[in-house]
């Protein structure tokens, strides 16, 4: 075609493998595309179809380590995150190269912060108040009980940080703590 593809495949001059929807017609939910399931996930990735991308396991089946996967290291991790086995996502200095600020990691701003949570770069985790927007009370962060607490350490709401004495579970010399 004049995009340099083959025509059949070519979104821009409307080749047959595209629905009207724009979509590929084989993964397009709304035209029941021959490779959507009747869960409406793509039938390869559905555990309740029995996928081929599922092991035995429920696990995707190159993930799991049970099955011998070919994404795990003989060392049992995932292999391209692997320091022994030199794998593809460790940078130089030993961390995960997206969250390396030596290297420049894109988790990181320009002001050496995560990204997400600096108030200058307007990070996604910061909301108006310049708070953070799990804990933010004026935002109904999802961290906020209906008490106006601290999820975790709401009495009330059974946080997981209330040990069943009702105290601090760190605090709490009942429970070692």
């Amino acid at each position: 075609c004049p995009h340099g593809r083959i025509r059949g495949t070519c979104k821009e001059c409307g080749g047959a493998s595209f629905c009207p929807h724009g979509r590929r017609r084989s993964t397009c939910k709304e035209c029941g595309g021959a490779s959507i399931c009747p869960h409406g996930r793509i039938r390869s990735r559905c555990k309740e179809c029995g996928g081929g991308s599922f092991c035995p396991h429920g696990r995707i089946r190159s993930q799991c380590r049970e099955c011998g996967g070919s994404s795990i290291c003989p060392h049992g991790r995932r292999r391209s995150q692997c320091k022994e086995c030199g794998g593809s996502s460790v940078c130089p200095h030993g961390r995960i190269r997206s969250g390396c600020k030596e290297c420049g990691g894109p988790t990181f701003c320009p002001h050496a912060r995560r990204r997400s949570r600096c108030k200058e770069c307007g990070g996604a985790s910061v909301c108006p108040h310049g708070r953070q927007r799990s804990t933010c009370r004026e935002c109904g962060g999802s961290s906020v009980c209906l008490h106006g607490r601290q999820r975790s350490q709401c009495k009330e709401c059974g946080g997981s940080s209330i040990c069943p004495h009702g105290r601090q579970r760190s605090r709490c010399k009942e429970c070692g703590g």
